[in-house]
């Protein structure tokens, strides 16, 4: 029974990876892939923080290279997606952002690679290999759910930071609107007096 349960977890064991990087030019992050077939999920989002992405921006490029050297998976020019593929084998895999743009970028990243064991991988018990499989698949879908909250809650803040810098915006604009319609005010008035006062000096004469 003891072996049974570690035997299951060790089968269960899943990586997982959160964290947020500044992509100047190119940035890496290698990940371990214990066995073929593993399936590779995660999502990026590029997080703003004080200047607007213009219809010219080229966006954020990211690859995935397999152990191999071979291109597993890529995304090109973007604000940030979701991403899932199925490893073609095992080994340390490597996810690169790309930035074309001279101005570096912020990055909230998330990865997470599941292993679903079959039947095979497992004791043999034709009553609890059933179960331990569906047991995996559960993990794996609620590590979905977590993997999607994960990605919205990048895409808000990213959102949130955008109508932060949008406000600041707006009432620096604004302030300078009303700067600079006191001084033509004052300005008018100025030259007003000084106007009328002239034309009172020639009557005089």
């Amino acid at each position: 029974m003891w072996a049974l349960m570690a035997l299951l977890l060790l089968n269960s064991v899943t990586s997982v990876s959160s964290l947020s990087l500044t992509v100047n030019k190119a940035e890496c992050v290698y990940e371990y892939v214990s066995s073929e077939g593993d399936t590779i999920t995660g999502s990026f989002v590029v997080v703003d923080h004080q200047i607007f992405w213009s219809s010219e921006h080229p966006g954020i490029d990211f690859t995935v290279t397999s152990p191999g050297g071979i291109l597993a998976h890529s995304l090109k020019g973007t604000a940030g997606d979701k991403f899932e593929f199925v490893a073609p084998k095992s080994g340390m895999y490597k996810f690169c952002f790309h930035n074309p743009s001279s101005t570096p970028e912020t990055v909230s990243f998330y990865i997470h690679v599941g292993h679903i064991p079959n039947e095979h991988d497992l004791a043999r018990d034709v009553h609890v290999d059933p179960i331990n499989v569906k047991i995996a698949e559960l993990r794996e879908a609620l590590e979905s759910i977590t993997s999607e909250q994960k990605y919205l809650k990048a895409r808000e803040d990213r959102h949130r930071h955008t109508n932060e810098s949008t406000r600041r915006r707006v009432i620096g604009y604004t302030m300078g609107g009303y700067v600079l319609l006191t001084l033509v005010s004052v300005f008018q008035v100025v030259y007003i007096r000084r106007l009328f006062s002239k034309s009172v000096g020639y009557n005089r004469v």
